[in-house]
């Protein structure tokens, strides 16, 4: 979720809450300034869940491997 920062410390409670089930990205003059995130989801669970066919054993090493071959299949 984007918000404005005015919008986010007008409902920081509300925008607490909501950062436990999604990033809330925060913007000022249209520009993002900031990113809160659950410091419970680690990164890896974050890009396993943007790869289409992740599996649960899947660590940092093969991660980094299905990204370079993503980037080598652009260039």
């Amino acid at each position: 979720m984007t918000v404005t920062a005015t919008e986010f410390k007008t409902n920081f409670g509300k925008y607490l809450e909501l950062v436990l089930h999604e990033d809330v990205f925060i913007t000022r003059n249209g520009k993002t300034i900031a990113k809160v995130v659950n410091p419970q989801v680690s990164a890896v669970d974050t890009i396993r869940g943007m790869l289409k066919s992740a599996p649960h054993d899947l660590d940092l090493d093969s991660l980094r491997e299905e990204r370079l071959s993503k980037y080598e299949d652009h260039v």
